[in-house]
């Protein structure tokens, strides 16, 4: 009896004072800014920093740190304020069972404004997940710089930026812009691999609209200057746009599924219930259409990925040229592929910028390449020229040629000019180059070189009846003798010709045969700059 008594005794007794000061301090420090704060972020739409960290990982899988860091500045009244966790949540957790750091600003918190404290805690686990060498996701809800600290501030973001550009090309870096992102914050989302946002409640701007007002008259709302869709149709600083933020947060875990966790590691490879000999008939089809028919693209790389999945990338930012991953035999794959349906599928500025990016991510972290390729060749104009597509059109040119990671091309119709070399040709060192029996591979298109070989000739036709049959027989000759891929094949330029609706088979084939692909100094770290 005495026995039971004190076992009762034991399991009743009241927590230590200790235990009890630590429950409070918790408490405090995860109520944030208090339930009046909270009910106003919820009056905008937006969830808090911790139901966001509740939607993006696994269950029960989050490892809280520094909860109870607070700022040491004392000027302009910030001595006798309650600062839990100085803004922001930092800590560590799982996505599909896979290791990630994570850091969420709390805008109920002095409107997730970044002081030195704030931004120690986040390169704190910005440095545990280069350490430990998983990806690092930013959830930024943030007023900026605390003016209250002046330029411990502006150190922080430079705190920031450094370890952005350290972890650059090394572990995967993701922003999710979930509020106001202004000023000098918004750089450390432009080192990342990739931005998301959110319609209506996310916004990036250097400036805002009543300085932009001020400084050069114009008048532009907060959405129309720095909104979802201005970032991911006009600047290109955006890839992926979501309807909610629970949308959002799916689409980030989905993406994750494609990267590995750092630079010296595979992607995940998945069960493939989809069969690898699966015949394509509809892809037979291309080579019935006019050369000049648009089409999309996105068919032909739904047609043959794995299950008719594929994840795009910035799809709605420079659409003569589409980016995106897919599975092919259960592994992954980056595809570039240019668009007939938007601008003939030609290569411009942006284009060229859009793509260079993805296949600089795609080599940082080991993921082979899949070129689909139906160029007419760069897009003229003196806009063009004047904007540089010189040095942009190179970027291309240089991203194809450093990359050492598994490279299968496969040309579907045309590829004339530079464009054709752009689009990782054999002699830009692609490890399987393809083509379709339609394909026409030339310095220019038939017509257009007709127009110049044949001047004298098509000059000398005495109607423009007798000029038309003549150009027409002129490009028939041209097209069977100079833009032929039998003519290509015959150099070894073209490794093989493919039936259409083989085209699935043909590539999971050449990537399992790339699968273990090493190329000296292949490891080397050459990070993923923004371009």
């Amino acid at each position: 009896m005495g026995t039971d008594r004190t076992k009762n005794a034991k399991s009743t007794r009241l927590p230590a004072p200790s235990v009890n000061r630590m429950r409070a301090a918790v408490a405090d420090a995860m109520a944030g800014g208090g339930s009046a704060r909270v009910s106003a972020q919820k009056s905008r739409g937006k969830f808090t920093a911790r139901e966001r960290i509740h939607y993006l990982l696994d269950e029960g899988s989050f490892q809280e740190l520094d909860l109870l860091v607070s700022t040491r500045a004392a000027e302009f009244g910030l001595k006798d304020k309650e600062i839990p966790g100085d803004g922001v949540i930092t800590g560590f957790g799982q996505v599909n069972g896979r290791e990630v750091c994570v850091y969420a600003q709390d805008f109920t918190v002095l409107g997730g404004s970044l002081g030195m404290a704030h931004a120690q805690k986040i390169c704190k686990v910005m440095d545990l997940a280069y350490d430990n060498r998983v990806p690092v996701i930013g959830l930024l809800d943030s007023g900026g710089a605390r003016i209250q600290e002046g330029v411990d501030s502006l150190d922080g973001y430079a705190e920031i930026f450094y370890r952005n550009v350290k972890c650059s090309g090394v572990i995967p870096q993701i922003s999710v812009i979930l509020g106001p992102c202004a000023g000098g914050a918004v750089y450390s989302p432009a080192l990342t691999d990739f931005v998301f946002m959110v319609e209506g409640i996310s916004q990036m701007f250097v400036t805002g609209p009543d300085v932009v007002k001020s400084a050069t008259g114009e008048e532009v709302t907060l959405e129309a200057l720095g909104g979802s869709e201005a970032h991911a149709t006009k600047s290109g600083v955006c890839h992926f746009v979501a309807k909610s933020e629970p949308d959002c947060f799916r689409q980030v875990r989905e993406l994750l599924g494609y990267l590995p966790q750092n630079r010296g590691e595979k992607p995940p490879r998945v069960a493939n219930p989809d069969p690898v000999r699966r015949c394509v008939p509809l892809l037979d089809k291309l080579c019935d259409l006019d050369p000049r028919r648009p089409y999309r693209m996105h068919h032909i790389v739904w047609w043959i990925a794995d299950e008719h999945k594929f994840f795009e990338v910035q799809a709605a930012y420079a659409r003569n040229i589409i980016t995106g991953f897919c599975r092919m035999g259960g592994s992954v794959m980056g595809v570039v592929a240019n668009n007939p349906a938007h601008l003939a599928g030609a290569l411009d500025i942006n284009a060229s910028d859009k793509a260079a990016r993805f296949i600089r991510m795609l080599n940082a972290f080991n993921i082979p390449v899949l070129t689909l390729v139906d160029v007419p060749g760069y897009w003229p104009g003196v806009q063009q020229e004047h904007g540089g597509i010189i040095r942009h059109g190179a970027k291309i040119l240089h991203a194809y040629a450093e990359a050492t990671v598994p490279k299968i091309t496969v040309i579907l119709r045309k590829a004339y000019g530079g464009a054709y070399i752009a689009m990782s040709s054999k002699h830009m060192r692609g490890d399987f180059n393809y083509a379709l029996p339609c394909a026409e591979i030339a310095v220019m298109g038939p017509t257009g070189a007709t127009e110049i070989l044949y001047s004298r000739e098509l000059a000398a036709c005495k109607t423009e009846e007798e000029k038309a049959a003549l150009r027409t027989k002129l490009s028939a000759e041209y097209a069977a003798k100079f833009a032929s891929p039998y003519q290509t094949a015959s150099t070894g330029s073209i490794d093989e010709i493919i039936e259409p609706s083989q085209m699935r088979w043909k590539i999971t084939r050449a990537l399992r045969f790339l699968k273990d692909k090493r190329v000296p100094g292949a490891h080397e770290n050459r990070g993923n700059i923004p371009l």
